[in-house]
């Protein structure tokens, strides 16, 4: 936890020198640690924070990415406004902190991005955010299944038919895309994993 937490304060002080980045830090680390989280956790973050610093050439505005990636999940319920929520949480605490009202309104774009993952082309922050978010589907297939297993975990107020429904329209509306993938690197590294995932997880969804 204590990388996070360093990691937060050298992002932000390269826009604010608000003394209230390490409380607004905390509390967000707070959120991501909530007990009901399964997948969307302090790993999670960890995680795509790793993969939007490997994609950071890629973007327009990393530390954009970098916040955006913050705040992505920083309001999870398991309910349909949950990314809305999240942005609206960026835009009040960046807000609070003083950051420039251009960066806070493009760091809660791309919050808001993460409801469909489709980047329009040339949206170069939004292709980053996206991939790095997207990065879990390629793993191998032992952990992509914890992984699924984890997030049917934090549904558990849905039922069985109901989840299996809308999980297979998500996997659906990734394989029926022009890819899972826009950077150059994932779309290299990550495709072919992530479509055999999604692939393998649809036929056990389908039978």
């Amino acid at each position: 936890m204590q990388d996070l937490v360093e990691a937060w304060a050298t992002l932000l002080s390269r826009h604010t020198d608000s003394p209230e980045v390490g409380l607004v830090g905390r509390d967000l680390l707070a959120s991501w640690s909530e007990p009901h989280r399964r997948y969307h956790s302090v790993e999670h973050l960890h995680d795509i924070l790793s993969r939007v610093e490997e994609l950071a050439d890629y973007a327009e505005d990393a530390d954009a990415v970098r916040l955006a990636a913050w705040f992505h999940d920083a309001v999870y319920a398991g309910l349909p406004d949950d990314e809305e929520r999240s942005a609206r949480r960026a835009e009040s605490d960046l807000t609070r902190l003083g950051l420039d009202s251009a960066l806070v309104t493009e760091v809660a774009r791309l919050v808001r991005l993460t409801i469909t993952h489709d980047p329009a082309a040339g949206d170069r922050n939004g292709e980053v955010l996206s991939d790095a978010d997207l990065a879990a589907l390629a793993v191998p297939r032992e952990r992509y299944v914890q992984n699924t297993a984890a997030i049917r975990a934090e549904y558990s107020h849905v039922s069985d038919e109901a989840f299996r429904k809308g999980r297979m329209q998500v996997l659906v509306a990734l394989l029926g895309g022009p890819g899972v993938f826009r950077t150059e690197y994932a779309r290299r590294e990550w495709e072919g994993p992530a479509q055999g995932n999604l692939r393998a997880e649809l036929a056990t969804l389908s039978n």
